[in-house]
């Protein structure tokens, strides 16, 4: 079976390493692995390199460090969209078709050998991602042959889940009313109008709303809002 040999691997780094050893003759020329908690704060390119979690990375020398390895990472990185939206296998052209708009992308890409990469993400509890990166040289694999890969990818990602991830950062912790009345305030209510909806004065509305913003150390309501969002509280 494909990829077989990272199944019974000790460790992570060492389940990826076997993975991409078995994966060499099909044209694979860069790896990347990931295990790590999806941020809590909105899903932006920084966010997601500061979500950390990198297990293994080859690549040509002296290309993580390049101005072409920044900007598919931090100035254009369409793969966010993948996280956003679930996907569990995808290549990057998927994402980033090859036409005017993705050239550079694309040279980018070619400066580590990569024409294409296929991927594999898992999705665990509490937020829990792990992913593989499978770059190849040329395009000459073929749907059935690229589907199997990532079939065998995903057994590599679930495997890296199942080593554990570090615990999830506790977020703010609001009661049930103080997050009900923020989401009345995220509603365009008044204080009064929360008041009535969950039958207290309006004072005590009012003490909801602020103790929630402080929690969430908001400057302001909009801010709090925003931040409940952000923080998935919502």
């Amino acid at each position: 079976m494909l990829g077989q040999d990272a199944l019974a691997a000790p460790t992570p780094v060492a389940a990826s390493e076997a993975f991409f050893r078995s994966l060499q003759p099909f044209g694979a020329t860069y790896i990347q692995t990931r295990a790590y908690r999806r941020p809590r704060a909105r899903l932006t390119s920084d966010s997601h390199w500061s979500a950390g979690g990198f297990i293994l990375r080859y690549a040509p020398d002296g290309w993580v460090d390049s101005v072409a390895f920044d900007y598919v990472c931090f100035e254009n990185n369409p793969l966010l969209d993948a996280i956003r939206l679930g996907q569990t296998c995808y290549r990057f052209s998927d994402f980033a078709p090859r036409n005017r708009r993705f050239g550079r992308y694309w040279e980018a890409l070619a400066e580590a050998r990569i024409h294409d990469a296929l991927c594999a993400t898992s999705y665990g509890a509490a937020g829990a991602i792990a992913s593989l990166h499978l770059g190849f040289g040329d395009g000459g694999l073929g749907p059935d042959e690229a589907r199997a890969i990532q079939m065998a990818g995903l057994l590599l990602t679930e495997r890296l889940i199942g080593f554990g991830l570090p615990d999830a950062p506790e977020g703010p912790r609001l009661t049930p009313r103080e997050r009900d009345a923020l989401a009345f305030v995220a509603e365009g209510k008044t204080d009064w109008e929360i008041a009535t909806i969950l039958g207290l004065s309006e004072s005590t509305a009012r003490f909801h709303v602020d103790n929630a913003r402080r929690k969430l150390g908001a400057v302001n309501r909009s801010h709090a809002v925003a931040r409940l969002i952000t923080e998935r509280l919502l």
